[in-house]
């Protein structure tokens, strides 16, 4: 087990935001516009900066797998002694998917292709569709993969995950729609005034189907010894990108509702802070008007959402006194920080610069609430694709998400 040292990288990283920064600071000082050259060496320092965090979070994401894998591997060396020590009798399995034949018959189905005997299909026979070909995956498989889907999405890390459901469509949760009225200065014998201003309603989250195909090579299937955790990555990546997509921009029909989506069910409209923005970039003043939006309750766990696009405008944003807004980062697994709150990043946030656009969010994502299903389907097609010397893989999940406390969150709209 090897970890990668990414304070190298982050050191490097450093320096190129610095070497941007100080193109710009000479500019000012000069009381000028930015030269061609200028222009195009501080476009390749905050380039090769952010391709430099990439690498970073690649790697961060790979030391924690491979702390996930030892870990595992620990166990089940532990258990293996204490059952050659003890001579514990093997428990009988109940779950056909638990037993090692039907796990034998997965891991050849998924790695060789080749036909299965009699005894193998009989060990997938509990697993397997009324119209043939649908596979439950080995428990180990599963887990992973919904591991995988936690580390590549950042709307998973920040937000709420609720425990799946099972048994239910779906889950709901009270909501204080209004509160009580003040309380009143009576006397001492006095009769107190009945509330008739609380009110509670419900919210609802159901999980929606999601499911993507991967297209695999027979060839690689056969001629790597990684080929299940090939496909698991894979699954976990579209699987990730969708979830994460919705997160931002979902229309909350038939999937998640995104942050970034105005809707009376999630953040509403007068969540909006405009004032002091231009109508092409976030100003300074803009971006303090957000801060100061949000209730100073939700500040010890804000956090500033956006594209990689809207934080390199930032970036160069300076107040008053000429010092930056943005604070990088020199710290592993610290993200940079914008007016005191950590900036998480998403490929799928809004980079549309122009009048009236969302750009960035700031809020407590402990109020975004996300829930799955229990079952997790994989399902291989081998003829589909035969011709092409291909198979076909599907995944099938259930979640929803959504935010449940508009308060909890105040998006930054573009100037018209």
């Amino acid at each position: 087990m090897a970890f990668f040292d990414t304070k190298e990288l982050r050191e490097n990283r450093h320096k190129l935001l610095l070497t941007a920064r100080e193109i710009l600071d000479k500019a000012d000082a000069e009381k000028r516009a930015l030269t061609a050259d200028e222009q195009t060496n501080q476009k390749k320092a905050l380039t090769d900066a952010s391709e430099l965090r990439d690498q970073i979070e690649q790697h961060e994401r790979r030391n924690d797998l491979e702390r996930e894998i030892a870990l595992a591997e620990s166990t089940e060396s532990n258990r293996a002694k204490d059952a050659a020590g003890e001579k514990k009798e093997e428990r009988t399995l109940t779950r056909s998917w638990e037993r090692p034949e039907y796990r034998s018959a997965w891991a050849k189905a998924m790695t060789t292709g080749l036909k299965l005997s009699p005894e193998e299909q009989r060990a997938l026979s509990a697993g397997t569709g009324t119209e043939g070909g649908y596979l439950y995956a080995p428990e180990m498989f599963v887990n992973e993969l919904i591991r995988n889907v936690t580390d590549a999405t950042i709307m998973r890390q920040i937000s709420r995950v609720l425990p799946p459901i099972a048994g239910q469509d779906s889950l709901g949760a009270p909501v204080l729609t209004a509160s009580m009225a003040d309380a009143e200065w009576t006397s001492e014998l006095g009769t107190p005034s009945t509330d008739s201003t609380l009110a509670f309603g419900k919210r609802a989250l159901r999980p929606n189907p999601l499911a993507k195909e991967i297209i695999v090579s027979k060839v690689l299937l056969r001629k790597t010894s990684m080929a299940e955790q090939i496909v698991r990555e894979e699954l976990a990546r579209v699987v990730a990108e969708t979830e994460e997509h919705a997160a931002m921009t979902g229309t909350g029909a038939g999937q998640w509702l995104g942050v970034f989506t105005a809707s009376a069910d999630g953040v509403t409209t007068a969540r909006d802070v405009s004032t002091g923005n231009a109508a092409t970039a976030p100003t300074y003043d803009g971006l303090k008007a957000a801060k100061y939006e949000l209730k100073s309750a939700y500040w010890p766990r804000a956090q500033w959402v956006m594209h990689r696009d809207c934080m390199e405008i930032i970036a160069k944003i300076k107040d008053g006194n000429g010092r930056y807004m943005l604070q990088d980062s020199v710290v592993q697994g610290e993200p940079d920080r914008l007016l005191g709150a950590p900036v998480r990043l998403s490929e799928f946030a809004p980079n549309t610069f122009t009048a009236s656009q969302y750009v960035a969010i700031l809020g407590d994502f402990q109020s975004y609430w996300i829930v799955d299903s229990m079952d997790i389907e994989v399902l291989r097609l081998e003829e589909l694709y035969a011709r092409n010397n291909k198979d076909c893989f599907l995944t099938r999940m259930a979640s929803d998400g959504a935010p449940v406390r508009a308060e909890a969150f105040v998006r930054v709209k573009l100037g018209t």
